[in-house]
């Protein structure tokens, strides 16, 4: 019986650090006033000039939240993809 419950608490932990560890990977990329949700952190080229925050982040000042798939920035009007 105390063999399972310890198989039982390391499986449960294992799945903690896992979901913990992915959800930890998303990022809010902010370009000038226009922000997005990112699903993984890139590495950004320096033209993008973007900044990157925790998921967590709330904005203080106005920003505008624009979502695209893939991975790219925001520059003006248009998502440049790289």
């Amino acid at each position: 019986m105390t063999l399972s419950k310890i198989f039982a608490g390391l499986v449960a932990t294992t799945g903690f650090v896992v979901v913990s560890t992915l959800s930890a990977s998303a990022a809010i990329v902010c370009n000038d006033n226009v922000c997005w949700h990112a699903s993984q952190r890139y590495e950004y080229p320096a033209e993008a000039r973007v900044t990157i925050h925790e998921d967590s982040w709330k904005p203080t000042e106005k920003f505008t939240f624009r979502e695209h798939e893939g991975r790219g920035y925001w520059k003006g009007e248009s998502w440049v993809e790289w």
